[in-house]
């Protein structure tokens, strides 16, 4: 089956296409390919070799595409990789990389059921107000057995208080990150947003003694905390990651 479509009128979803719009002309300023060795690349990276571990060889789809950043690296070992995403501006560019992608929400994936390998979606949740029925769609176009890869902005972190407490970044001269709706998630309470088909089966933490962005940038530290960073991912001290990517097993009928 396919779902109903998402309205797309709504005040939400519209503030979050346009955000996206407007910062689709600058979101890669920071990231690959201009900077290889900074935060974002470590950030990536560890998401990337997530996916790689669970999907390589098979159908992956990547909800909140983006420019195609991190899906260009999962085609390089998937079977398949598609992806959706919410924002024009962001499809133009990823559809620059040669990227099969389609817009579309999270909370209404254009695919049938049992479709893919892997579903994956980071830095994408926290800005969906209906988590629950995003995680269904979600768990729904996966096959059993397969794997839904969903990564949380988590509160219990070093960015979560950063995030909190300090002044919001820009995304432009106009805008700050303050202009599109976010949810942060601690690990305790995302057992409870799991719908009855999909099952915690790992985690994985992003950013746990990174202090912030800029810290990649003095000279000497970086590679230590991409060491760091690297060693600590899939230990107990993911519970403090600033994002905190849940493993998600798809339940197989008996």
């Amino acid at each position: 089956m396919t779902p109903t479509p998402t309205p797309t009128h709504d005040p939400v979803t519209r503030a979050t296409r346009s955000y996206y719009d407007e910062f689709s002309h600058r979101y890669e300023a920071e990231r690959r390919p201009n900077r290889p060795d900074g935060y974002h690349a470590l950030v990536d990276d560890l998401e990337v070799d997530l996916v790689r571990r669970h999907g390589a060889g098979g159908d992956v789809l990547e909800c909140g595409v983006g420019t195609g950043l991190i899906l260009e690296r999962i085609a390089r070992f998937a079977r398949s990789a598609k992806g959706i995403d919410l924002s024009p501006g962001m499809l133009d560019k990823a559809r620059l990389r040669g990227l099969e992608v389609r817009e579309a929400s999270v909370t209404s994936i254009p695919f049938v059921d049992e479709s893919f390998d892997v579903t994956c979606s980071f830095k994408v949740l926290a800005h969906v107000p209906e988590i629950g029925r995003a995680l269904a769609e979600m768990g729904r176009v996966t096959r059993p057995g397969g794997f839904v890869l969903a990564e949380f902005y988590n509160p219990i972190s070093l960015r979560g208080f950063a995030k909190r407490f300090g002044p919001a970044a820009k995304i432009s001269s106009a805008t700050r990150e303050s202009a599109v709706y976010t949810r942060f998630d601690a690990p305790w309470i995302i057992p409870r947003l799991l719908p009855p088909s999909l099952t915690l089966e790992a985690v994985r933490g992003v950013r746990i003694v990174t202090p912030a962005a800029a810290a990649m940038r003095v000279p000497g530290l970086a590679p230590l905390l991409r060491s760091i960073e690297r060693s600590l991912a899939d230990t107990p001290a993911a519970f403090f990651a600033g994002f905190y990517v849940a493993v998600l097993r798809k339940r197989v009928e008996e």
